[in-house]
């Protein structure tokens, strides 16, 4: 069964493990320590390096108001068209 973690989590892990390397662990050691394999830390570390955990909820909100958007667009183009199509009687 895989485990999900939060991307909180997955942050604070990475923090955790820039730690342990600057203590002269080496990666697997430190994956390992903490209960995860190594290609995650290198996933993780793509997607989520350098990132602290109030940018990490910020771009969540943005991604929200993001769809928010995207669906209002789609309802108002969906409503254009209608008018359009009455506009010039094919209906």
């Amino acid at each position: 069964m895989k485990k999900r973690h939060t991307t909180e989590e997955i942050i604070t892990h990475l923090r955790s493990i820039e730690r342990m390397l600057a203590g002269g662990a080496t990666v697997d050691e430190a994956c390992r320590q903490l209960g995860f394999g190594s290609q995650s830390y290198y996933r993780w570390k793509r997607t989520y390096g350098g990132m602290q955990p109030s940018e990490v909820h910020r771009i969540r909100e943005l991604e929200k108001e993001n769809q928010r958007l995207t669906k209002i667009v789609a309802e108002l183009t969906i409503d254009n068209s209608i008018l359009k199509e009455v506009a010039q009687g094919k209906w």
